[in-house]
C-alpha cells in the first residue's frame, strides 16, 4: 500500500468525541477531496495525521508505514500545507526553500536542483529571488506547495490551503494540484468546506459530526443532485 490509509480512528477531547471510527484509503494518484463544515472533525483528522496528535485508536498508514511503529518513515514520504501560512514573509523565495530542503538533509547542487523542479511544476521558477512579502497570496499558496514537494513525497496533505483566496486563484491552485496528482502518481487529501474544489471524478469523503458519512466519486455520492445541493442535504451546512 503506496497511498494513504486510515482504519477505525477515533479521538476524543475529554468528553466531547471528535473523531468515531473514521475509515478510508486513498490511492497513489488519486486527488481526494475532505468535505465536512466547521467543526466536522478534519483539522483534528489532519492533526493525528501529521503525528500532531497520538491516535490513541485506530490506526494511520503512510506510503505503507504504520504511523504509530514508524513515525519518522511515515512522515517522510509526507507533504503538507497547513491552513495558516507558515512562510517566513522576510526571506526570498530561494531562502525560504533552501531552509526547508536542509531540514530534510538536501544541500547545495542537489538542493537546488529539487527547489527549481518544485517550482517549476507550480509556474513558480521566476518569483525565485523575490522576498515572499511582496507575493500575493495565490503565490505564497502556490510557494508553500512547492516546498512540501521538494523531499519528494507520496503523499500530500493540504488543510484548507485555499482560505482567504479569491475564487479564480483558488480555481488555479486546485488545477494544479489536480494535475499533479495525475501525472506524479501523488496520492493528495484536500480538506475544503467548498464544494466548488471539487471535480466529479474526485474521490470525495464527506466527514460529518466525527463520523464518515461518505466515502466514493463525487460523481457518485451526489447521485442526481449538484453537489453542493447533497452536502447541504446531508450535513444542514452551507456550501
Amino acid at each position: 500500500m503506496t497511498g494513504l490509509r486510515v482504519d477505525s480512528l477515533s479521538y476524543a477531547y475529554g468528553a466531547r468525541e471528535a473523531l468515531r471510527e473514521v475509515s478510508f484509503r486513498v490511492e497513489p494518484g488519486t486527488f481526494c477531496a475532505l468535505l465536512g463544515p466547521n467543526g466536522a472533525g478534519k483539522s483534528t483528522l489532519f492533526a493525528l495525521l501529521t503525528g500532531l496528535f497520538t491516535a490513541p485508536q485506530g490506526r494511520i498508514t503512510i506510503a505503507g508505514h504504520d504511523m504509530a511503529r514508524s513515525p519518522r518513515k511515515a512522515l517522510r514520504q509526507m507533504g503538507v500545507v497547513f491552513q495558516q501560512p507558515t512562510l517566513d514573509l522576510d526571506l526570498t523565495v530561494q531562502r525560504n526553500l533552501s531552509y526547508f530542503a536542509a531540514l530534510h538533509g538536501l544541500r547545495g547542487a542537489a538542493a537546488q536542483l529539487r527547489i527549481e523542479a518544485a517550482l517549476d511544476r507550480l509556474d513558480m521558477r521566476e518569483r525565485l529571488g523575490e522576498r515572499v512579502r511582496s507575493l500575493n497570496g495565490g503565490h505564497r499558496r502556490r510557494l508553500e506547495i512547492a516546498r512540501s514537494l521538494i523531499h519528494r513525497p507520496r503523499v500530500l496533505l493540504l488543510d484548507e490551503p485555499t482560505a482567504g483566496l479569491d475564487a479564480a486563484t483558488r480555481q488555479a491552485v486546485t488545477g494544479h494540484l489536480h494535475d499533479l496528482s495525475r501525472r506524479r502518481g501523488l496520492t493528495v487529501l484536500w480538506a475544503t468546506h467548498l464544494t466548488d474544489e471539487i471535480e466529479d471524478a474526485d474521490q470525495l469523503l464527506i466527514l460529518h459530526r466525527g463520523r464518515l458519512a461518505g466515502d466514493g466519486t463525487a460523481r457518485q455520492l451526489r447521485g442526481g443532485l449538484g453537489l453542493a445541493d447533497h452536502y447541504l442535504t446531508l450535513t444542514g451546512a452551507a456550501a
